[in-house]
């Protein structure tokens, strides 16, 4: 894989990564925005909690799905944090708010890219695909190098 891809991958994961934890984090706040307004009416109809409880789950799972990108395994929390935000743009724009599901679906095809580029080793170079994080990829990085000095030093 083109190693030219690294930083923009790495600055897509960190980016999608703090989005969901901040956004998550805010839902117990409402500093951002008033979260709890853009639950659609049909989606607040059938809740089984109030919208309130609602949102501090998403903020749970979204809080998870941000520390999953960043942490321990950035191509699983991607995928999810994808499929995540079509669900999310599905009732923003059953709800009227098309302009905001847009940008969801925008972000949800990046969610997206960053884990096929994750599948591809576009963010670590070419690793063991074993590699699933960047502290395991750091590692291996440094390991590699090392190998690789010690090949050529003989």
């Amino acid at each position: 894989m083109n190693q030219r891809l690294t930083v923009p991958f790495r600055a897509l994961q960190i980016a999608l990564g703090l989005t969901a934890s901040l956004a998550g984090l805010d839902k117990f706040f409402n500093l951002l925005a008033d979260w709890g307004s853009y639950v659609s009416p049909a989606a607040s109809a059938v809740l089984p909690v109030s919208v309130p409880a609602f949102m501090a789950v998403v903020g749970i799972i979204e809080i998870a799905v941000g520390a999953t990108i960043l942490g321990f395994a950035p191509k699983l929390g991607a995928y999810v944090a994808s499929g995540w935000l079509l669900l999310v743009a599905v009732n923003l724009a059953i709800g009227g708010y098309l302009d905001v599901a847009v940008r969801d679906v925008v972000m949800a095809i990046a969610a997206f890219t960053l884990a096929r580029g994750l599948e591809a080793g576009a963010v670590y170079g070419i690793y063991p695909s074993g590699t699933s994080s960047m502290a395991t990829a750091t590692v291996e990085s440094a390991s590699l190098r090392q190998v690789s000095r010690a090949g050529t030093a003989g």
